[in-house]
């Protein structure tokens, strides 16, 4: 599916937006035999099950004109979060020598909100980006999808 092979002692980072799963190749690339390292996870409801408040409201400095602000969307703003948190702590990882290189799977949209919080030596360490999402799936059909290249 990917094309990509995983060396051994690599990390593989599969992760969402409320997710993500620390994976450790004890296999060879050829065989990947992926160690669960870490789970992350975070409750994250809907927009409208967190916020409680309706949009607020602003009057312009001159005149009568009254618009509305926009509605704070708090289940973005969590997933940007758990993201970020996610990067600091592979980043401290790759710092403490842990692990040399990393391979980051991910649906595009959170591959996009990883990005701008990655460190100079995380950027570094990370091998490969796959915009998949895999997150929901066992460990051994990731180990499938990943060698089946």
């Amino acid at each position: 599916m990917t094309g990509l092979s995983i060396r051994t002692g690599e990390w593989v980072v599969v992760c969402d937006g409320a997710k993500a799963l620390v994976l450790e190749n004890v296999g060879d690339a050829k065989f990947p035999n992926l160690k669960t390292i870490e789970v992350f996870e975070q409750k994250n409801p809907a927009t409208h099950e967190q916020g409680t408040d309706k949009p607020g409201r602003t009057n312009a400095s001159v005149g009568v004109i009254r618009s509305s602000v926009g509605q704070t969307d708090w289940h973005d703003q969590a997933e940007q979060t758990f993201l970020t948190q996610l990067v600091q702590h592979l980043d401290a990882a790759v710092n403490a020598g842990k692990t040399k290189s990393v391979v980051m799977i991910a649906p595009p949209r959170a591959l996009g909100m990883l990005r701008p919080a990655y460190s100079n030596g995380l950027k570094g360490a990370i091998r490969a980006e796959v915009d998949k999402d895999l997150v929901k799936m066992p460990v051994h059909e990731i180990e499938k999808r990943l060698s089946a290249g």
